[in-house]
């Protein structure tokens, strides 16, 4: 018995560090897509942004994040560790280390939602002081409401992987930083009408999103938390299926729809409809049949687009689309639940929902207000004309074709 007990433990430790790996994979899938959907000239400088926002994240999560949304953190515990994570019944379950490691990658995706969204007009220390705030503070506190036992946990809210504790979070985030940046030059003329500004490399930005739809088995599979028995080994490969599924209806309705639409098969539009569909059914990919995970995977890629379109006519300017991806395709994975899962309240997801959206955006919306004061947060119009990576980093990303 004490062997099974040591192999189980061995086996979910070591799927839990797995998955958090593939999660961890998702930060150059953000990197990739951004960097081919923003001008060349801004190419070095969103880089920079991934490559830093990730390792703050890390820092910030380890000295105070995870002990605010969990407890037990490993930076202040006298010898360094964290104890054994149990299970309800008192078993062994995982190593604390490998909970930490797999939640670490969680909140720098939810800052990596950002970056995208005020690229190409953001000052990049000003991005990053908010990288402190957001990873260190306010993710981590929403988060400790369900995640952390606390009274969204109480009050029936359903979030499996985090439709809305990840990803609408995020993009609340955004959405604050966004509001308060306004557009890129140029983006909305005088006369109201909208200046499409393309972007760079769409080979990158379609490796971005592959590599994004790969990592999300990681995000879904690894919160099932447990894989060493059969019930458990069933539930990841329905949680896999289950998510592509989705991410493949998302892409293929977005395409349709683009269709439709423009008269054009729009490849953005696509990436946008398969990363909506993973986002939609993050927050119950198990419980659902596959063709409920198709279905709802479908309305997020076609809601997504929608959702770009009107927020461009609004003029709220988001260079990647990641507001509507994570943020409209969030609340519609919240409520989605209610068709999957016998757990799920109306009640229960609209108290998470309106809770996790209200804070974080009037938190993030006061945090970005203090760096804009203290140090602003837009380049200046010359720096935007010239690019932020010459303005910024002093690395063209492309310096044979690059031009001011």
């Amino acid at each position: 018995m004490e062997d099974l007990v040591q192999l189980s433990y061995a086996v979910d430790t070591f799927y839990f560090l797995v998955m958090g790996v593939l999660v961890m994979f998702m930060a150059p899938g953000f990197a990739m897509l951004e960097a081919g959907l923003v001008r060349a000239k801004n190419t070095s400088e969103i880089l920079t942004k991934n490559v830093a926002l990730f390792s703050i994240a890390c820092i910030m999560y380890m000295v105070v994040g995870y002990e605010l949304m969990y407890g037990g953190g490993l930076f202040l515990s006298p010898d360094n560790s964290t104890a054994d994570v149990l299970a309800s019944g008192g078993d062994l379950y995982y190593s604390g280390k490998s909970d930490f490691f797999f939640q670490v990658v969680f909140v720098a995706t939810a800052m990596s939602i950002i970056s995208g969204a005020v690229a190409e007009r953001m000052k990049l220390w000003a991005f990053l002081a908010f990288a402190v705030v957001m990873t260190g503070f306010i993710y981590p506190y929403q988060g400790s409401w369900s995640w952390g036992g606390g009274f969204l946990s109480d009050a029936g809210f359903v979030d499996f992987a985090g439709s809305g504790i990840v990803h609408m979070c995020g993009a609340a985030a955004a959405l604050a930083g966004v509001l308060l940046l306004g557009p890129r030059s140029g983006k909305y003329a005088e006369d109201g009408s909208i200046n499409p500004i393309p972007g760079c490399n769409m080979p990158l930005a379609t490796l971005g999103m592959f590599i994004l739809w790969f990592g999300w088995f990681g995000f879904n599979g690894g919160s099932e938390l447990k894989l060493s028995n059969v019930d458990e080994a069933n539930a990841v490969a329905q949680v896999f299926v289950n998510t592509n599924m989705a991410a493949a209806s998302g892409a293929v309705a977005a395409l349709i729809m683009s269709q439709l639409l423009f008269g054009k098969a729009d490849l953005t539009m696509m990436l946008n409809g398969a990363l909506a569909g993973l986002v939609s059914i993050t927050a119950e990919p198990l419980s659902g049949t596959h063709l409920e995970s198709m279905l709802i995977g479908a309305i997020g890629g076609v809601i997504v687009i929608f959702s770009i379109l009107g927020l461009d006519k609004i003029k709220i300017d988001d260079p990647v689309g990641a507001i509507s991806v994570h943020g409209t395709c969030g609340i519609w994975g919240l409520l989605a639940v209610l068709i999957t899962s016998d757990d799920a309240t109306v009640e229960g997801q609209l108290t998470g929902l309106a809770a996790i959206l209200g804070f974080t955006f009037l938190a993030s919306l006061a945090a970005w207000f203090i760096i804009k004061m203290i140090m602003g947060i837009r380049l200046s119009e010359e720096q935007e004309r010239i690019g932020a990576d010459r303005a910024e980093v002093g690395i063209a990303a492309y310096p044979e074709f690059t031009k001011s």
